[in-house]
């Protein structure tokens, strides 16, 4: 027998990348389980399935950096319960992170895909589900989205719960109006802009040497640290919270379109975002 829960949540997080360097992502999970009926005529409650596996997804991969274990560019070391890791880019340069273990998730793959993760997160599960289950399957798929949108990667040191990582992040969709009407042309621009993108906050910016920014702060679950080519990133005098990024682009657009009302609609990962207005 085959149960199947479709868009059973979504997590963002960030990942690594060879070549696009630290990208930020959102997919929705899908998941199926196979096996025989139990004494209830079920192969598992919906209920059990939803509560274990949402649990163990916000819980193990949201709002983490993936890193992909096997990865012959990646140098990692583990100190107690402190991770560091120096990723090579084909371009040469070198990213930097470190923070607590409960910031990364550890993926023991070549590189990071929605069919490696899966794999990966299947095996973390093994066991967690009654016997009468046979076989669990996960499908991590991204948001069908027909307009632009960008990838990015942020941290917020003052937040309570795990934003306060310094590289997580998410794919999001924006929408842009000029005195009322959509501007796909300014939309299109402000993808292309943030296309994976890290925005760090200028406050956290510990010292920048050539090419290279190092950001470093302390937070309530420990201190963090990135090092990463100034190419990859857009350095804001804000905090990188969504109200303020939408507000952000909003004085941007107005002022490069004086007299104009501006309203952005920028979004955090899937269905929930800010709307900012701005005239100049």
């Amino acid at each position: 027998m085959h149960l199947f829960v479709d868009s059973l949540t979504n997590v963002d997080f960030s990942y690594l990348h060879r070549t696009r360097g630290i990208v930020g992502e959102t997919w929705l999970a899908n998941a199926a389980l196979d096996g025989a009926l139990d004494h209830q005529g079920m192969v598992c409650d919906f209920g059990i399935v939803k509560k274990t596996l949402r649990s163990w997804l916000d819980s193990e991969l949201d709002h983490r950096l993936l890193v992909p274990t096997k990865a012959p560019n990646l140098e990692l070391i583990e100190v107690g319960q402190n991770v560091e890791l120096h990723w090579t880019l084909e371009s040469g340069e070198t990213i930097s992170v470190s923070g607590p273990a409960q910031a990364f998730a550890l993926v023991s793959a070549e590189s990071i895909t929605p069919e490696s993760t899966a794999a990966w997160s299947v095996q973390q599960l093994d066991g967690t589900f009654p016997t009468s289950v046979d076989q669990l399957s996960l499908d991590f798929i991204s948001e069908s989205i027909d307009t632009p949108y960008y990838h990015y990667s942020h941290g917020l040191k003052k937040h309570d719960g795990n934003c306060q990582r310094i590289a997580h992040g998410h794919r999001s969709r924006i929408r842009i109006d000029l005195d009322g009407t959509r501007s796909s042309t300014l939309e299109a621009q402000w993808a292309e802009r943030w296309k994976d993108i890290y925005l760090g906050t200028r406050e956290d910016l510990a010292s920048q040497d050539g090419d290279t920014l190092y950001f470093a702060y302390r937070a309530r679950q420990g201190d963090f640290t990135l090092r990463i080519p100034a190419r990859c990133c857009a350095l804001l005098e804000c905090d990188t919270t969504v109200e303020q990024l939408a507000q952000y682009i909003a004085d941007e657009l107005a002022t490069a379109h004086p007299g104009r009302e501006v309203r952005v609609r920028a979004y955090e990962g899937i269905g929930k975002g800010a709307v900012a207005s701005a005239r100049r």
